[in-house]
């Protein structure tokens, strides 16, 4: 019986940025799993290289399918680091890219209104925007073009439902939205469409805490309907799905318990 459901990504191409820790490094791992050939970059080349060992620990026949290699999206030459990047994933352009993933973001947290400069606004745009609409504009020289092919951001839900602290970050998320929608229309007939996950337990949330884990665990675990924290293994579904199903583009797909219900 041929496979209908559980191969959509076989033998596909697939390039993760932030595919080195939390969930970007469960979804390079989910699609590696799936069949996928997964390339996973982050600005630092001992993450990149510890990522790719511990796909290939874990699946051994996978081993010619994972690579990695370095991506600066805060660095004042971001576009010749992504064009090496896609260079490099696609084999000097031997084959096209299937489907790209975003998860990048340098670490996050609440600041008061009153310690507000502008700096500290300007600065979460440098990777989540500025370099997030570069590697969509540099994209288009490497995807396939068809609807088979997508490119996925990354958002929240902080901007929906801020509380107390995210003056700063909050915006954030609803820039990414603006340009999941905006690039839909850019990239077409290429897909794009945009994760937003609630508290999901990664090495950057636990950073996030700042020495009061167990505290920050129980308030989050307390405003969900699951009662639970997500893990980078849930939100791998997500893009795994967006990336597999051809007639979804433009969408918000929001993974957080049930946050913005209580």
């Amino acid at each position: 019986m041929s496979l209908k459901y559980t191969n959509k990504l076989q033998d596909k191409l697939v390039v993760v940025v932030g595919g080195t820790s939390g969930i970007g490094f469960g979804t390079a791992e989910a699609a590696v799993e799936h069949g996928a050939t997964v390339v996973v970059a982050s600005s630092k080349q001992e993450k990149v290289s510890r990522a790719v060992d511990r796909i290939q620990q874990a699946y051994p026949d996978a081993a010619g399918r994972i690579r990695g290699k370095t991506v600066d999206l805060s660095s004042d030459s971001v576009e010749e680091q992504i064009d090496a990047l896609y260079d490099f994933a696609t084999e000097a352009g031997k084959r096209k890219l299937d489907h790209i993933v975003v998860t990048a973001g340098e670490g996050f947290g609440t600041v008061p209104l009153a310690d507000v400069t502008p700096q500290a606004v300007v600065d979460p745009y440098k990777v989540r925007l500025v370099g997030c609409t570069m590697l969509a504009k540099i994209a288009m020289r490497y995807l396939d073009v068809s609807a088979a092919s997508s490119f996925t951001l990354t958002g929240g839900v902080s901007d929906a439902k801020p509380t107390v602290g995210w003056t700063v970050m909050a915006p954030v998320g609803a820039a990414v939205r603006g340009l999941t929608h905006a690039l839909a229309h850019d990239m077409k007939p290429i897909r794009v469409n945009c994760v937003c996950p609630g508290a999901v337990r990664t090495e950057m949330f636990d950073a996030f805490t700042g020495g009061k884990l167990q505290e920050v665990l129980d308030m989050y675990t307390a405003k969900t309907l699951t009662g639970s924290i997500g893990t980078p293994d849930d939100l791998a579904h997500c893009y795994i799905s967006v990336m597999e199903n051809k007639f979804m583009t433009g969408q918000e797909i929001t993974c957080d318990g049930g946050y913005l219900l209580c």
